[in-house]
C-alpha cells in the first residue's frame, strides 16, 4: 500500500502539492478562527463593531480557500484516476489474472484515488484539529488541555488492536468482492444468497465497530466537557469570548476525534487493496 501511494505521490506531485497546499491553508484558518471569534464576542459586548466584523471577514476567507480547494482537487484526482487505471489493467493481464477478478481489482484501485481526494484531506484536517485543539487548550485552559492530551494518548495505545480487527474484516470483505462477478455470471440462487449474506454480515460487523467507537468518543468527550464546564464555572474573571473559544476548541477536538475510526477503516481497506493491486 505504502509503495503504491508513494508511486502516485511522485508521479502526480505537482497536482497533489497544489491541492494539499490549499488543504493546509484551510486548516490553519479553521484552527485560528475560534480565537478570532472570542475577540469578536468580546467586541460585540463592548460595542466595537469594526472589531466584531473581522470575524465576518475571517468566515469569507475560509470559505474562499475551501471553494478553491474543491475546484482544484476534482480536476486533479479525476486526471490521476484516468492515468492510474490503465497500468493496473495491464499489470493484472500480465499476471494472468482472470477477467472477473481483474475487473474487481480495477474497481478497488479507485480507492487509492479516493484516499488522496477524500481521506487524506480528512486525515490532515483531523491531525491539525486534534493537535491544534490540544495545544490551544493547554494555552487558554490548561487542565482541559491536559485531559484532552490524556484522551489522545489512551486512544493511541488502543489503536494497534483496533487496526488489527479492521484488517481482518476488510481482508474477508475484499475476498468476497473479488468473487462477486463470478457469482453473478453463474447466477445460482443459493450461491448468490450466500455471497450477499456474507457481504452483508461483514459490512454490519464493520459498521458495529464504528458505532461502538462513536459511542466511546461521546463518552470521553462528555467527561472532558464536564470537567471544562466545572472549571469555567468556578473560575473568576472569565469573559464570554474566553468561554466561546474554549467550547469551540472542545467541539473541534470532538469532531476530529470522531473522524478517527472511519479513517482507520479506510486505512485498513486500502492496505488490503494494496496487496491485491499493483501500480507501476
Amino acid at each position: 500500500m505504502s509503495r503504491t501511494l508513494k508511486i502516485l505521490a511522485v508521479q502526480h506531485k505537482r497536482r497533489l502539492f497544489a491541492t494539499f497546499s490549499l488543504v493546509a491553508a484551510e486548516n490553519l484558518l479553521l484552527l485560528t478562527y475560534p480565537l478570532i471569534g472570542s475577540f469578536a464576542v468580546n467586541a460585540i459586548l463592548n460595542g466595537k463593531l469594526l472589531s466584531a466584523l473581522v470575524y465576518a471577514l475571517m468566515v469569507f476567507v475560509i470559505w474562499s480557500v475551501g471553494s478553491a480547494r474543491r475546484a482544484v482537487d476534482t480536476r486533479a484526482f479525476t486526471r490521476i484516476y484516468s492515468e492510474l487505471v490503465v497500468p493496473v489493467i495491464l499489470g493484472q493481464k500480465t499476471k494472468g489474472v482472470d477477467v472477473s477478478t481483474a475487473t474487481a481489482r480495477v474497481t478497488l484501485s479507485r480507492e487509492f484515488v479516493n484516499f488522496f481526494e477524500h481521506h487524506l484531506p480528512t486525515l490532515i484536517t483531523a491531525a491539525f484539529s486534534i493537535i491544534g485543539a490540544v495545544v490551544m487548550l493547554l494555552f487558554i485552559e490548561f487542565w482541559s488541555g491536559v485531559v484532552a492530551l490524556l484522551i489522545v494518548i489512551i486512544a493511541g495505545l488502543l489503536l494497534p488492536g483496533y487496526v488489527k480487527g479492521n484488517d481482518r474484516l476488510y481482508f474477508k470483505l475484499n475476498n468476497r468482492l473479488e468473487k462477486e462477478v463470478n457469482c453473478v455470471e453463474r447466477a445460482k440462487k443459493s450461491e448468490l444468497t450466500k455471497h450477499y449474506h456474507l457481504v452483508e454480515k461483514l459490512r454490519i460487523l464493520i459498521s458495529n465497530r464504528e458505532a461502538l467507537s462513536f459511542f466511546c468518543v461521546g463518552l470521553v468527550m462528555s467527561v472532558l466537557f464536564g470537567i471544562t464546564l466545572t472549571i469555567l464555572t468556578f473560575k473568576e474573571g472569565v469573559t464570554a469570548g474566553h468561554i466561546y473559544a474554549v467550547i469551540t476548541y472542545l467541539w473541534t477536538f470532538a469532531f476530529s476525534l470522531d473522524d478517527a475510526p472511519r479513517l482507520i477503516e479506510e486505512f485498513s481497506k486500502l492496505k488490503d487493496i494494496g496487496k491485491r493491486v499493483e501500480v507501476k
